[in-house]
């Protein structure tokens, strides 16, 4: 039997691009950009609504954001990678896809040991041409894996010894076997393929009884896989475009959704005026507290 949940809208905030949710605990914050005009949303979470506290522009694309232990943030953005401060002073670490205007920067996460990871993609979605990169604390940035297409949501099992990575352009959620000490990948499979419903799987998170949370784009839902791909759960959205997904909130009891209204025609925008809206839903299991860049997750 497949649970099934609806998800309501939390915030007035209306992106073109939203993506990238994710909660910091440190500060009781939720997080979020907009893409393409490159904007960072901070918002506090009262109540069933995200109260939005202030967005900083950034000048640049910005497709992911994780909290700096210490303040601030790390930011995929523009040319690579960045840290922010509070003030929007960025401060550009590495620079892996400068020189190509025709890549940007895209979905993003830390894993256990406070690195940062994040992938690139063509802005006309060529087939291959993004790659995935690792930034350790110090700074030093790693192209992990090549030949992807559109790089989104990353979230690792809760003993750390596996990553899943969905790659939009292909239409998958693969599994990779993850060295915790090192950060290395090996023995890539497919959990999720091509053609398994409506939509293309984007963001996911990972919650507290090690299964998977994926957002699927043109699929209007989010759904909760087992780590070998069975659909435990369904959350439907009133539009067809979610993005990104992460617990937050107190006790991590609530699935947060960033929604996109872009590319939809004039007729599909105005039958879905929530759409580029954040959307919330208690589906009755919480999260994992997310680690920060620089900062591993202590058992």
């Amino acid at each position: 039997m497949i649970d099934e949940f609806v998800a309501l809208p939390c915030s007035d905030v209306v992106a073109e691009l939203g993506e990238g949710v994710v909660w910091d605990h440190a500060r009781s914050e939720l997080l979020w950009v907009d893409i393409h005009i490159g904007r960072l949303h901070r918002g506090r979470h009262q109540g069933s609504a995200v109260t939005h506290l202030a967005a900083i522009d950034l000048g640049c694309s910005l497709g992911s954001v994780a909290p700096a232990i210490g303040g601030g943030w790390i930011v995929a953005a523009g040319a690579g990678f960045a840290s922010l401060d509070s003030d929007g002073v960025l401060t550009w670490i590495s620079g892996p896809i400068a020189g190509n205007p025709l890549l940007r920067m895209n979905d993003g996460a830390c894993d256990p040991a406070g690195r940062f990871w994040a992938g690139s993609c063509a802005y006309a979605e060529t087939e291959g041409a993004g790659t995935v990169y690792r930034v350790d604390a110090d700074g030093t940035t790693t192209a992990v894996l090549r030949g992807t297409t559109i790089s989104n949501g990353l979230g690792w099992s809760l003993d750390g010894n596996t990553l899943w990575f969905s790659d939009s352009g292909l239409g998958t959620v693969d599994a990779f076997d993850f060295e915790p000490r090192s950060g290395t990948l090996s023995r890539r499979r497919t959990i999720i393929g091509p053609g398994t419903g409506l939509g293309v799987p984007d963001g996911l998170t990972v919650d507290s009884e090690g299964h998977l949370w994926v957002a699927f784009w043109d699929g209007g839902e989010v759904r909760r896989y087992e780590p070998g791909g069975r659909v435990l759960a369904r959350v439907r959205l009133p539009v067809s475009r979610p993005t990104s997904c992460c617990f937050g909130g107190a006790g991590l009891n609530t699935l947060f959704i960033s929604t996109a209204r872009f590319g939809l025609n004039a007729d599909d925008a105005d039958a879905q005026p929530d759409a580029g809206r954040l959307f919330s839903v208690e589906p009755g299991v919480s999260g994992v507290a997310q680690p920060f860049f620089g900062d591993p997750r202590r058992g």
